[in-house]
Parts: C-alpha cells; structure tokens; sequence
C-alpha cells in the first residue's frame, strides 16, 4: 500500500475541507497503533466488553451431511450487539477520544453497525447520529428501536435508493458540516483513506482468532475461508491474517439477488467498473455516466453498490476469489444451518454458509473450511418471516395491534 491506495485502488476524494480532519485522524491512529496504552485498551474493551473471542464451531451435522470437507464456523454474532461490527466501533470510539471529539456519526444498512455505533456512544459518553435509509428502517425495523433505546437519533435518508449508500452521502455531509466536534465512524473497509486501513486492522482481529483455533482444534491451517462481502469490514477481517498464506484459498461471496440484470443483485464484479465514489476508487455498479445504479439484495448489508478498494485489489491480483449467492440460495442455507446446528446467522452471513453448501460436497474429507459468521439473524426476523410465508407470524402482529388499538 502507498499513499492509501492499494494498487489502482483506494485514495482519498473528497471536499478540500475534510482533508485536515483526515489527515488529523490518520497522524492519531498511526501514533495510537505504536501506543501500547492504547492497544491495551482496546484489547481489554474487547475482552470485557464486546465477548471476545468468539468460538470457532465445528459443524459436526453439516459436515457429516455434507459428506465432503469439514466445517467451521467462526460465530461473530455471539459479539456484543450481535455482529464483528463492534470490534472496529470500540477502535474508533477510542480514537475519537483520544482527539477530543464529542459526537459520534454513523452509516447503516442492516443496522448492526449502527447499533454497535450507538452501543459505543453510550459507553464512552458521545451523543450520536445514524443515518438509515428509509427503505433499510422498514426492513431493520428492531435494530431501530435498539438504536432509539441506546440513546441514539436515528435520521431516516430520503432520497436516491433509500438504502445504504444514500445514508452515507447523508452521513458524509453531516461530517462536513461539525467536523471539528464529529467523528464519523464509517462502517466497513470503505471510503477515503485511512478508513478503510483503520478499519482493516481493527477487524484483524478476527483472522488472528481463526488461525489459534483452527491450529487448537486441527493442527494444520484451513484450506479455504469464506466470508459474504457488502463493504467487506468481516471479508477483510477473517482474510488479512492468512494473505501470505498461498495454502489457504479466499473466498468472497457477493449478493446474487434475484437475477443478473440491472437492479436485481450487487456483484461488483459482474458489470461493475472502476470509479471513484464516496471519497475512494475502486469497482462500483454504475452506468456510463458514473451514476450509481439499483442493487438489490434480501440483505440489507449487501446491496452496497461498491466494495472496498483493498478487497477491489485482491480480486484484480487473483489473491481472493469472489462468487455470488441468491436470495433464495441464501434463505435455503439460514433455514438448513438452523436446523442441523442450532445457529441462526443474519441473511448476509447465510450468503457465506450457502456457498460453503456448494463447495464442501467437491473436497476430500481432510479439508477444511472456516465461513466467517458476519453477525446473528435476530434483525432479519420480519424479513425472513415474510420470505418463508410464516402466516402464524403475521396473524401474532396483527392480533397484538389489534388488541393495542382496543386498549387505546
């Protein structure tokens, strides 16, 4: 990496007013990544705090059905708000006090990062802003209300798709205007530099963790990880570790959707171009006219219509392959994963399972695959209840607002 970019990749584009406050971020992060004090301090939030590390799980039943390679899974979603996304929001909370700020601002889509956002205003005593996009609070309607609770405003994003990439237009204006009190917590390994390095090494973590429990368990390293990528904040924390390990094949696993045209899936790499979106360049669904176009994925972490510029980099140079997943593939996966081991995973992380499905049946039965679980499936409740047709689901809400509204 040089200058923030990874080859073409990456850079910093944006408004000539933010680049103080970039550049301020970068110097604090630089000298707090040598601070032993701070590293301390992160390290014990994340034990004490956030539950790590998670379990690395074999999944004796999926294996066995499978009959092909054996599988792990590493469950993120057992973290503190349910999601890795906790792991880099306590870095950043810590480097936003650490420059004095008072306000934390966010981005979200499915709404894990906004509550992990929110978790962390409320434990080290920032107020705090997330934007949501208004199509993505309709679907993401409990991560709201837990958003409300933890005493954040959540503002609903009106305009272009509804969905996460106009929340971090509106997000990224906010920061202009109250940067000298704001820090903005930006959610994946996206952006302009240092965000999408920051982030990165924030998530390490999680690769670090995979490596000393697969060894424990295996003795060996595993033979492919696999991880759904939106932004790619779980896709880069599960691969950084093994990137100098040519034995261990990267898998990324992109949202299919419901079809191969415009509007109907986010695969960056079927269609996509080069183009310089959000303060950074790198592969975006977009027309010939740079506009961004409509993507679509039954999760709201998915349809993100760019990708990280470093994952952008690893796709370009071979070192991390990427595949897709449909909807459908995806709800077969979370119904099936449930079922054999009791782990409901949220539908951006059933993406992952539903490709390990395809993969494991093809490897002798000495391999193994570790699939990063992004986060847990309790916000995709009413999603996922309206995709299985669950009509006892839907006849409980309509009952209990039948019975408010008498009682009111």
């Amino acid at each position: 990496m040089k200058k923030g970019h990874f080859g073409k990749f990456g850079g910093r584009y944006v408004p000539e007013m933010l680049i103080p406050a970039l550049e301020e971020l970068e110097k604090v992060y630089l000298e707090a990544k040598k601070d032993k004090a701070f590293q301390r301090e992160f390290k014990h939030y994340l034990k004490t705090y956030a539950g790590r590390p998670t379990p690395l799980t074999f999944a004796e039943n999926l294996t066995k059905k499978l009959n092909g390679a054996r599988i792990y899974f590493k469950n993120e979603g057992l973290n503190h708000t349910g999601a890795h996304k906790i792991t880099h929001c306590i870095g950043q909370a810590l480097l936003a006090k650490r420059m004095g700020k008072k306000r934390l601002i966010a981005e979200t889509g499915a709404g894990q990062h906004g509550v992990a956002t929110a978790t962390v205003a409320a434990k080290f005593g920032f107020s705090c802003t997330v934007y949501m996009g208004e199509k993505d609070m309709v679907r993401q309607r409990p991560n709201v209300f837990l958003m409300e609770q933890l005493g954040a405003e959540v503002i609903p994003v009106k305009f272009g798709q509804k969905t996460l990439k106009d929340a971090v237009n509106a997000t990224l204006k906010d920061y202009i205007e109250n940067v000298k009190t704001t820090h903005y917590v930006l959610g994946s390994v996206v952006g302009p530099h240092p965000f999408p390095t920051i982030n990165r090494d924030f998530q390490s973590i999680v690769g670090k963790e995979i490596r000393k429990q697969v060894m424990e368990e295996e003795g060996k390293l595993p033979d492919y990880i696999i991880a759904c990528v939106g932004g790619g904040s779980n896709a880069m924390g599960a691969f950084t570790d093994f990137l100098k390990d040519s034995s261990v094949h990267l898998i990324g696993v992109e949202a299919g959707g419901k079809g191969k045209l415009v509007g109907e899936h986010a695969r960056r790499f079927l269609g996509g171009t080069m183009g310089v979106v959000e303060g950074y360049k790198s592969y975006f669904l977009q027309d010939s006219d740079g506009n961004l176009q409509k993507t679509h994925s039954i999760s709201a972490g998915l349809d993100y219509p760019g990708i990280g510029p470093q994952l952008a980099f690893l796709q370009k140079t071979g070192r991390v392959e990427f595949t897709s997943v449909t909807d459908k593939e995806a709800l077969a996966a979370f119904k099936l994963l449930a079922e054999l081991e009791g782990i409901i995973p949220a539908l951006e992380s059933a993406h992952a399972v539903a490709e390990a499905l395809k993969l494991a049946p093809k490897l002798r039965k000495d391999q193994i695959i570790v699939v990063n679980l992004s986060g847990r499936g309790d916000k995709d409740l009413f999603i996922v209840a309206k995709a299985f047709k669950d009509k006892n689901f839907f006849n409980f809400l309509k009952d209990y607002l039948k019975e408010e509204n008498e009682l009111n």
